[in-house]
C-alpha cells in the first residue's frame, strides 16, 4: 500500500515536471532530455524510487503474482491526482475501469500460488534462461514498432514499459534474494550471477524509464498509469510463471479464478481507454501551414508561375491557389 501511494503520486509529479520541461525545449515524447534538468521530474523520481524500494522489499518475502496486483492502488492514487492537479477529466465509465481493475486484482490475489524455495543464485540463474520469449517480444516492440506507431498508439510505449517491467522485476527479486541469503550466512556475492542480475535490473530499469517518460508525454496520465498497470501485472505474473514455475501444482479451479481476474482487469482498462480525453497538446494545429508555403498564380495570357515564400510576389499576377487551404 505504500509503495502504491508512492508510484501513483510520482506519475503526476513527474507529468508536471514533463510539462514545464517541454515549454522550454523538446518533449520528452520527441526525444528531448531537457526533463532531466527540471526539478519538479527529479522530485517525482525520487518519489518513485521511495515507492519501488517498498515494492523490493515485498519481493524478497512474497511471490511476484501476489505482489505485482496490488499495485492496483496506484491507478486510483493517480487518476484522482490527476483530475484535481493535471485538469485531466476523469470520466464515470472511468471510475468504473478503476474499480474493476481493484476487483480483478483481488480476485488475482485471493488464488495466487505460493512461492518456491530458493536456495542459491545458481538456482536462480538456471530459471532465468527460459524466458527467452519474453525478451523477443520487448526487442520487437523497441525496435519495430516504437519508431513506427509510439507517438499515435498509447500500446506501444505502455507494451515496452510493461515488458520490461517484468524483466526488471525478475531480476529485482533475484537480487534480492541474493541478499536475503547472503544476510541469513550464505554469501552470494561470489557468484558472478548476483551481479549480472544487478546489472540487468539497472540496465531494465532505466529502459522502462525512458519509454514511461515517452508515454507520460504523450498521453493522458489517467490512461497510463491503468493500462500500464495492466500490462506489467501480465506480464510480470507471466515471466514469473515461466521462471519460477508458480502454477506447478494448482488446481483448475485456482488457474480459472484468475484467468477470470485478468479478464475483469483487463476490462477495466479496457473501459478507461475508450472513455479517454486526448490531450490538447497532442492534438494537431488545423491552423499551420506547410512550410515552405507554395503558391500558384496565373497570369492574364494562361501562362503558369509557381513561386515559394521570400522570393516576393509579382506584379499584375492573381492568387488562385495556396497549397496550406488545404492541410
Amino acid at each position: 500500500m505504500v509503495s502504491s501511494a508512492f508510484i501513483g503520486s510520482s506519475f503526476i509529479i513527474k507529468k508536471k515536471g514533463l510539462r514545464k520541461a517541454g515549454v522550454s525545449g523538446p518533449r520528452a515524447s520527441s526525444g528531448g532530455y531537457g526533463y532531466l534538468l527540471e526539478p519538479l521530474w527529479w522530485i517525482g523520481m525520487i518519489t518513485m524510487i521511495v515507492g519501488e524500494i517498498s515494492n523490493f522489499v515485498a519481493y524478497i518475502y512474497a511471490p511476484a503474482v501476489l505482489v505485482t496486483p496490488l499495485g492496483a492502488l496506484s491507478i486510483i492514487v493517480s487518476a484522482v491526482l490527476a483530475h484535481f492537479l493535471l485538469k485531466e477529466k476523469l470520466q464515470k465509465m472511468g471510475v468504473l475501469g478503476c474499480l474493476l481493475c481493484i476487483v480483478g486484482s483481488t480476485v488475482i490475489v485471493l488464488h495466487a500460488p505460493e512461492e518456491r524455495s530458493i536456495n542459491s543464485v545458481e538456482e536462480i540463474w538456471e530459471l532465468a534462461i527460459q524466458p527467452a520469449s519474453v525478451i523477443a517480444i520487448a526487442l520487437v516492440l523497441i525496435l519495430y514498432f516504437s519508431p513506427r506507431y509510439g507517438q499515435t498508439n498509447i500500446l506501444v510505449y505502455i507494451g515496452i514499459c510493461s515488458v520490461i517491467g517484468s524483466l526488471t522485476v525478475m531480476s529485482i527479486k533475484a537480487v534480492g534474494i541474493a541478499i536475503k541469503l547472503t544476510i541469513e550466512g550464505i554469501n552470494q556475492a561470489k557468484y558472478f550471477q548476483t551481479w549480472v542480475f544487478a546489472m540487468a535490473a539497472i540496465t531494465c530499469i532505466i529502459t522502462q524509464l525512458n519509454y514511461l517518460n515517452m508515454a507520460l508525454d504523450t498521453f493522458n496520465t489517467a490512461v497510463v498509469s491503468p493500462i500500464y498497470y495492466a500490462g506489467f501485472t501480465s506480464f510480470t505474473i507471466l515471466a514469473s510463471a515461466i521462471m519460477f514455475k508458480d502454477y506447478s501444482g494448482q488446481g483448475a479451479s485456482s488457474i480459472a479464478s484468475e484467468l477470470c481476474g485478468f479478464l475483469t482487469v483487463l476490462s477495466g482498462t479496457a473501459v478507461l481507454h475508450n472513455t479517454r480525453e486526448p490531450d490538447p497538446s497532442t492534438l494537431p494545429d488545423l491552423y499551420t501551414p506547410l512550410s515552405p508555403k507554395v503558391s500558384w498564380y496565373i497570369q492574364g495570357n494562361g501562362e503558369h508561375w509557381k513561386q515559394k515564400d521570400g522570393g516576393g510576389s509579382p506584379p499584375d499576377f492573381i492568387t488562385i491557389l495556396r497549397q496550406d487551404h488545404f492541410k
